[in-house]
């Protein structure tokens, strides 16, 4: 493809980086049966699913057990990386069956101000607004640095990846592409029964015309143009919400959604010509219920052991990965 025809606003070079990904350690430090349970505080089951899940991220929890962040905190008030250090520590340290987490459930309204104890929220919701205050809290003293330097804390080291939304246009075959940062892929279900569908779905290009078209700038005229997503910097954890609620309604769509044990993203990436990349399925999140404002969460995790845990509030049982890929997922995690 000649240049004259590409028009890309390209990435923007890290002036600085706040935490090198050579550091980063994908594998267990320490190999132990699943720590402790989460205590109920009142439908509070939407926090511990997701806490849990966020315990046994591998490369997250070696950070948090190595207490190297609080080592170095100057934050004189909230720090949810110091919370989640102290969660985290308490839960795969302790010597009971079943804690209280309420060190996060105290500062649920600093998280996200619209959150009410003893209200049931959204899992989804409550992650996104916990790993952006992990984010900001990463970010203390930094908030002069370029964006593309705020994106190498740890959080988005770990978390973090980048899509490329990519518009041709139809006439002159002239192709736009521009990048943003993401945390997370939510993916539509509606017309999927897998999460390799559903993927495929999310890659397929969608056509501009009428009155979306696309204002071409070599043609310098609103063209027809075809645009699609692609990821163009894979995470190393990459956690994938299944749209199960409606937008206006909050009502669930709760047919079975396949998702496997191995992932590969090299068919969804910007450079589909790659070797294999391969992500591990390692724990997921389930809804009961009718809407997103009732029922319960819960969550199954693999510990450090390599052995799986249903994970219902106090409740920490073993489980085979059998009954593991046979749940009504909501929230998937994956990681390199």
């Amino acid at each position: 493809m000649g240049n004259d025809s590409l028009i890309a606003k390209e990435m923007a070079p890290q002036q600085n980086i706040l935490f090198p990904l050579e550091k980063i350690c994908m594998d267990w430090q320490q190999r132990q049966r699943a720590g402790a349970g989460l205590h109920n505080l009142g439908n509070t089951c939407f926090v511990n699913s997701v806490l849990q899940c966020l315990t046994y991220t591998a490369p997250l929890a070696n950070y948090l057990l190595s207490r190297e962040h609080s080592q170095s905190c100057r934050q004189q008030d909230f720090c949810m990386m110091c919370i989640m250090e102290a969660h985290v520590n308490k839960v795969l340290h302790s010597l009971v069956s079943a804690i209280q987490p309420s060190a996060v459930i105290s500062v649920l309204t600093r998280i996200g101000e619209h959150f009410q104890l003893g209200r049931q929220e959204d899992a989804h919701e409550f992650l996104r607004y916990t790993v952006d205050a992990m984010q900001r809290a990463c970010l203390s003293g930094s908030s002069e640095l370029d964006t593309s330097s705020q994106e190498t804390t740890i959080i988005h080291q770990i978390f973090g990846g980048f899509l490329r939304s990519r518009v041709t246009c139809l006439s002159c075959k002239a192709v736009s592409d521009s990048y943003e940062a993401f945390l997370g892929v939510p993916l539509d279900i509606k017309a999927a029964s897998s999460v390799t569908a559903a993927l495929e779905d999310f890659v397929k290009p969608e056509q501009l015309d009428g009155e979306n078209c696309f204002k071409c700038s070599k043609c310098d005229k609103m063209v027809a143009a075809s645009k699609g997503f692609t990821v163009h910097c894979a995470p190393k954890v990459l956690t994938v919400c299944l749209k199960r609620f409606e937008d206006c309604t909050g009502r669930k769509i709760s047919k079975v959604v396949g998702y496997p044990e191995y992932l590969d993203l090299q068919p969804y990436m910007s450079q589909t010509a790659g070797e294999v990349l391969l992500y591990s399925f390692y724990a997921v999140l389930v809804h009961h219920g009718d809407s997103c404002g009732e029922g319960h969460y819960l969550c199954y995790t693999k510990a450090s052991n390599g052995l799986w845990y249903k994970m219902n509030d106090m409740a920490v049982d073993g489980c085979g990965i059998e009954t593991v890929l046979r749940q009504q997922a909501y929230l998937l995690f994956y990681v390199r």
